[in-house]
C-alpha cells in the first residue's frame, strides 16, 4: 500500500494526510443520535460512514477509541437555548419516567444499527450521565471570562470570544452574517448578545429533567455534552470529530468555542469530518412533507412512499455507493438498483470458493487490492471500491463459466481481496445466508437438487447425476455420498 490515508478536514476545507498525534492510538468522536423519536434514515448515514472509518483505521493497525454519544437531555424544542426538552415533553405527556423514554428509543436504535452491521463504539456515553463534567466545563469557561450568569442560566459570550480567537471558523461565517439570520425567540432578554448560547439553563418548576448546580437547579445546554465527554474520554486534544453536515453550525462551531475558551486557546480537535445529508426523492426528509421514513419502515416496506421492503444491507450498500460528502437521494428506483447491484457482488463472492485454478491467468485481476486501498485512502471513496469489486465480479463470472482461467496464486489473492473489501471493510453481509426464512428456502432448494440427483442415479442417468454434483461443487458445496443418500455443506 503506497498511499497514506487522506481525509477532508472541514476546518481547513481541504484533504489532509491523516497523521495521529499519538500513533498507534487514535481518538474518534462522533455525534450520535438525539433520542426522542423513532430511528430514521438520517441516523443511518453517519453511523455507516463512521463505521467504515472505524473499520478502516483498525485495519490499518491503529488502536481506535471510538466514542459515539447519546443525547438524552438538553436538546430543546426550538433551538439549543429555548423551548422544552423533547425527552421531558414526551415523558410528561405519556406519564413516563424520562429514562423510560430514553431506553425505549435507545433499544430501537441499537437494534437498527445491529441490522445495518454497524459495529458498536468503544464507549457510548449519555449526556444525562455526565452532568458533573458539563458543570465543570461551564465553570472553566466562566473563570476564563468567556461566559456570564443571567437569571439562573449561564451563557457563552460569543462576541468576546470572537474578539480574542475568532468565531465561525468551521462554518466559514462571521457574526455579522449570523445576526441577520437569527430569529427572535422568547428568553432572548437574558442574553447580552443574540448569538450567545446556553451552557446551563435555569429549570422552571415544571421541568422534570433538572440537576443542582452552582447557579441553581437546571440542565446543560445542548452543545456542552460533546465537548465535556470528548475531553473526558479522549483527552484535551484528539484526532477526529465527526457527524452530519447539519451539525457544522451551530453545534460543532459552539463546541470549538467551548473547548478553546476552556483550554486557554488550545483546540480540542485536529480533523473535523462531516457526512452530507439525505433527501427522499429530491426533497428534504420531514414529517410535514410526509416523507419521513423510519428504518423499521424501510425494512418492512410499510410506508406510502415505498414500493417494497428494503433489507438493511440494501440500505447500507446504497449509502456506501455514494461518497460520504455527497448528497444521497433515496427513491424506489435507486434502492431497487442498489438491491440488484448488491446481489451481483454477493453472487460473485459465493462463486469464489468453487473456482478452480489452472496454469495461467487470462483475466485482469492484478492490482485490485492496491486500487481498492488507493480509493479508501482518498477520503474513504467507497463508490470507487464498489466499482472495482464490480469489475472483479465480471472476472469471477468469466472464470466460473469457463470463458477465462486463473492461476492458484492469483485466485487466492482475488478471494482474499474481494472478501476483505466487501465484507470486512464495507461491512456488507449476505443476508440470504443469515435470515432464517431464506436459510430454510436455501436448504430446501439444495436438498431438492440432491433428490433429483438420487433419482437420476437410480435411473442410471449418470450424466445428469454428475452434472448436478459438479455444478453444486463449483458453487462452493461439498457433496458427500453416504449409504443413506447424500450430505452437503458449504466450504
Amino acid at each position: 500500500m503506497n498511499h497514506p490515508l487522506h481525509i477532508y478536514n472541514t476546518l481547513t476545507r481541504s484533504k489532509e494526510q491523516f497523521v495521529p498525534s499519538q500513533a498507534p492510538h487514535v481518538g474518534l468522536y462522533v455525534c450520535g443520535p438525539t433520542v426522542y423519536g423513532d430511528g430514521h434514515l438520517g441516523h443511518a448515514r453517519p453511523a455507516i460512514t463512521f463505521d467504515l472509518l472505524f473499520r478502516y483505521l483498525q485495519h490499518l493497525g491503529y488502536k481506535v477509541r471510538y466514542v459515539r454519544n447519546i443525547t438524552d437531555v438538553g436538546h430543546l424544542e426550538h433551538d439549543a437555548d429555548e423551548g422544552e426538552d423533547k425527552i421531558a415533553k414526551k415523558a410528561r405527556l405519556e406519564q413516563l419516567e424520562p429514562m423510560e423514554v430514553v431506553q425505549y428509543y435507545m433499544t430501537r436504535y441499537h437494534k437498527a444499527m445491529e441490522r445495518l452491521n454497524v459495529l458498536p463504539p468503544s464507549i457510548e456515553p449519555m449526556a444525562s450521565g455526565h452532568i458533573i463534567e458539563q458543570i465543570e466545563l461551564t465553570k472553566q469557561i466562566l473563570e476564563a471570562g468567556f461566559a456570564y450568569e443571567s437569571a439562573g442560566s449561564v451563557y457563552f459570550d460569543v462576541r468576546k470570544f470572537d474578539e480574542v480567537y475568532g468565531y465561525g471558523k468551521l462554518s466559514g461565517r462571521n457574526i455579522e452574517d449570523m445576526l441577520h439570520n437569527t430569529r427572535e425567540l422568547d428568553g432572548q432578554g437574558e442574553k447580552r448578545f443574540p448569538l450567545d448560547f446556553a451552557l446551563w439553563k435555569n429549570a422552571q418548576p415544571e421541568h422534570i429533567m433538572r440537576w443542582p448546580s452552582p447557579w441553581g437547579m437546571g440542565f446543560p445546554g445542548w452543545h456542552c455534552e460533546c465537548t465535556a465527554m470528548g475531553r473526558k474520554y479522549l483527552g484535551e486534544t484528539f484526532d477526529i470529530h465527526g457527524g452530519g453536515m447539519d451539525l457544522v453550525f451551530p453545534h460543532h462551531e459552539c463546541e470549538i468555542a467551548q473547548a478553546v475558551a476552556s483550554q486557554q486557546g488550545q483546540a480540542m480537535v485536529r480533523y473535523w469530518m462531516h457526512n452530507n445529508m439525505i433527501t427522499i426523492e429530491g426533497k428534504k426528509m420531514s414529517k410535514s412533507a410526509g416523507n419521513f421514513i423510519t428504518l423499521d419502515e424501510f425494512f418492512t416496506g410499510e410506508h406510502q412512499h415505498l414500493q417494497q421492503a428494503y433489507s438493511p444491507m440494501t440500505i447500507r450498500f446504497f449509502i456506501l455507493g455514494a461518497h460520504y460528502r455527497s448528497t444521497v437521494d433515496f427513491g424506489n428506483d435507486a434502492l431497487q438498483a442498489a438491491e440488484k447491484g448488491l446481489a451481483r457482488l454477493l453472487d460473485a463472492a459465493a462463486l469464489l470458493d468453487g473456482l478452480k485454478a489452472s496454469g495461467q491467468t487470462t483475466v485482469s485481476v492484478s492490482g485490485l487490492r492496491e486500487r481498492c486501498y488507493e480509493a479508501l485512502n482518498d477520503d474513504l471513496n467507497s463508490p470507487m471500491v464498489i466499482a472495482e469489486l464490480f469489475e472483479a465480479s465480471r472476472a469471477i463470472n468469466s472464470i466460473h463459466s469457463g470463458l477465462a482461467s486463473i492461476t492458484a496464486e492469483d485466485l487466492e489473492e482475488l478471494r482474499a481481496t474481494f472478501r476483505l473489501f466487501l465484507f470486512d471493510l464495507l461491512g456488507l453481509v449476505d443476508e440470504r445466508q443469515t435470515d432464517s426464512g431464506s436459510q430454510t428456502a436455501f436448504s430446501g432448494a439444495v436438498d431438492l437438487l440432491l433428490q433429483l440427483r438420487a433419482t437420476a442415479k437410480s435411473n442410471k442417468d449418470w450424466a445428469t447425476s454428475d452434472r448436478i454434483r459438479d455444478e453444486l461443487t463449483a458453487l462452493g458445496f461439498v457433496i458427500k455420498d453416504t449409504k443413506d443418500g447424500a450430505e452437503w455443506q458449504l466450504k
